[in-house]
């Protein structure tokens, strides 16, 4: 099932305000620090979030260019204000698909896609910066359906580690973050 653009919207909405508050605190001594995105710095992971955004401001026009992220000085800074403008972005009438490469991307795949990398990024930034941060149930519930649909083994060992077990009756953060092969939620309570 397609989801609904003015649904993914509200999850991206929710996603950008975890994300931000997440960012909170991050000075540029904290870029070397390791992150749970293996092979990553926080330096890196904030680039690869400022990339992202790029691309998803972009695909509110209709179509994703795949262009590198220009370098920032204040990277975080720039990730706000961006997140303020994909929001911005969204919110009017916009296509209902979205041309990424040779691909039509229906726009609310696209933006729940978005919501989904925006939160668990976020989640990884405070787990970088030793600040961890849950990520709200009601956001988590919202993206777990979203995820099964979006997350398939081709992405386990490239963007995603390999699912991990917990309890069915976890909490929603915890179902997504271990779905998405993130270490560490297993003894979250």
């Amino acid at each position: 099932m397609t989801p609904r653009l003015d649904d993914a919207v509200e999850l991206l909405d929710r996603s950008l305000a975890y994300a931000s508050a997440t960012l909170t605190g991050v000075s540029t001594v904290d870029l070397d620090r390791p992150t749970p995105c293996q092979r990553w710095s926080l330096g890196s992971l904030l680039a690869h979030m400022d990339d992202s955004l790029d691309a998803f401001l972009e695909a509110a026009d209709g179509v994703v260019a795949v262009t590198p992220p220009a370098p920032a000085p204040d990277r975080v800074g720039t990730l706000r204000e961006k997140a303020c403008a994909l929001l911005g972005a969204w919110v009017g009438p916009r296509p209902g698909e979205v041309l990424v490469g040779d691909a039509a991307v229906a726009s609310g795949v696209l933006v729940t896609a978005a919501a989904l990398e925006i939160t668990v990024h976020g989640w990884d930034v405070a787990e970088a910066t030793g600040s961890p941060r849950r990520v709200p149930a009601e956001l988590a519930a919202g993206l777990l359906d979203a995820a099964g649909a979006l997350v398939d083994a081709r992405d386990r060992g490239v963007r995603f580690g390999p699912a991990r077990a917990v309890p069915g009756d976890a909490p929603p953060d915890v179902r997504l973050l271990a779905f998405l092969g993130r270490r560490g939620v297993v003894n979250v309570t």
